[in-house]
Parts: structure tokens; C-alpha cells; sequence
């Protein structure tokens, strides 16, 4: 799962009994070579996704990390794209990769931006945040798009009571949850807190209306259905 330039156990437990901005300004330098990243095939498939709904013009890379999303911007976007972390560590990779990018240091439950864009988008950031948190992060989202502007994320199907990887995510949580419980500061990291109709219904609130598109190229589960799909949150537009 790890490249040999990837981090080390050590460098894992540190980080893992850091904070969240203090661990992942650790992992930086070597996040990319992590499977923490988000997949080429998943930017890939959400980009095709996206390209006939745009083009679109200023972009919004939420909990941006190194960078990697910053290309799915720049494929679908004509105007300047900006990415926002909260991590300085994470900031300064994502410079290196993408010079020509704007990058902003804050804190995504509490964006600084009013009609700023027409795309957000973000990757792999959901276990970050806690059901009640939702609310505040899509509020400012909303704020930060213009009138009709789409917020788009990926998120995949539930793995069934029979897949191995059912019972691997959720003794992931249950060990997070003790690890909170135990030590400060916490490190939020959860993979089962964003069920897809939950989600649904904060966006809702927030003001957006709520679709979802399958991405097909990442194939299908035994039943048939996508193994993944994008959810487009739309701003309404003002008449």
C-alpha cells in the first residue's frame, strides 16, 4: 500500500496522535506517496463527469491537501482556480505542484469567501468532519458560490455487511473513536459518518438541490449498482 518513499510506521503513529493540521503538516512531504491520496481514476472519472455541465468559470479545490484535485479544476474550469486547506504543510506541496493556482490557509468550516465561485469541489475530506459539522462546511460553501454554482464531490456506495472491507472501516472507526476518547488532541478520521442520505438532506438545508451521477468508469458492485457516484449540489440561481 506504501511506496518505499513513502512515511514510515513511526512517521504514521506520529502523526496518527497528532492533531489533524499537525499531522498532516507532518505527512506532507510524502502524502502523495500514501494510499491516503485520492486515486487518479477517481479525479479522472469526476472530471469526465463534469465536463458537460461546464464549462465553468473560477474554481474551488475544498480541503485541497497537495494539490491533487487542482487538475480537475484546470480541466473543466476557464477562470483562475483556488485551493484552501488548513494544513501549511499540505499548502506548500500543493504550491510546488501547481504554481499558477491560488492558495488560501483556513479552516473549511469557516471559508472566507462570498460569490467567489462557480466550481467546488473536494476529495477524500469527508471523515474530517462530523455529522455536526456538516451544516456550517455546507453553509460555506454555499456562501462561497456565485448564484447557480455546483458543488461536487465523489462518494461511494456503502460496502455491504458481507464484504471484508465492511468490518475493516468500521473497526478503523471504533479504534478512532477509543483513540479520541483516550488522548488530546483528537484526530477527526472517520469512514462511516457521511451516509449518503444524511448528506443529502444537510445539503438541502443549506440551500443547495441535490443530485447525483454515477461514475461508471469505476465500475459496479455484484448487484449491478455504481461502486461510486459524484453528488452535484447546485446553488439556485437568483431570477
Amino acid at each position: 500500500m506504501f511506496s518505499p518513499q513513502g512515511p514510515s510506521l513511526r512517521e504514521l503513529a506520529t502523526q496518527a496522535l497528532s492533531s489533524v493540521e499537525g499531522g498532516y503538516d507532518r505527512l506532507a512531504p510524502k502524502f502523495d506517496q500514501t494510499p491516503f491520496r485520492t486515486p487518479d481514476d477517481v479525479l479522472d472519472a469526476t472530471a469526465a463527469a463534469l465536463r458537460p455541465l461546464g464549462p465553468f468559470d473560477r474554481g474551488l479545490d475544498l480541503c485541497c491537501g497537495t494539490g491533487a484535485g487542482l487538475g480537475v479544476l484546470e480541466s473543466v474550469c476557464r477562470g483562475r482556480v483556488t485551493g484552501v486547506d488548513f494544513s501549511a504543510g499540505m499548502l506548500a506541496q500543493a504550491r510546488q505542484a501547481h504554481p499558477d493556482a491560488d492558495w488560501v490557509r483556513a479552516d473549511a468550516r469557516a471559508l472566507p469567501f462570498a460569490g467567489a465561485f462557480d466550481l467546488a469541489v473536494s476529495f477524500g475530506a469527508d471523515g474530517h468532519f462530523l455529522p455536526a459539522e456538516r451544516p456550517a462546511l455546507f453553509a460555506g460553501v454555499h456562501r462561497a458560490l456565485r448564484p447557480g454554482g455546483l458543488f461536487a464531490f465523489p462518494v461511494a456506495a456503502p460496502q455491504p455487511v458481507t464484504s471484508g472491507w465492511y468490518w475493516a472501516l468500521l473497526g478503523f472507526d471504533l479504534i478512532m473513536r477509543v483513540r479520541n476518547a483516550v488522548w488530546r488532541p483528537p484526530f477527526v478520521m472517520y469512514y462511516r459518518t457521511w451516509p449518503l442520505p444524511a448528506v443529502r438532506d444537510d445539503l438541502t438545508a443549506a440551500g443547495f438541490s441535490v443530485t447525483t451521477v454515477p461514475l461508471t468508469a469505476l465500475g459496479q458492485r455484484e448487484d449491478g449498482s455504481p461502486r461510486c457516484l459524484l453528488v452535484l449540489a447546485r446553488r439556485a440561481s437568483t431570477r
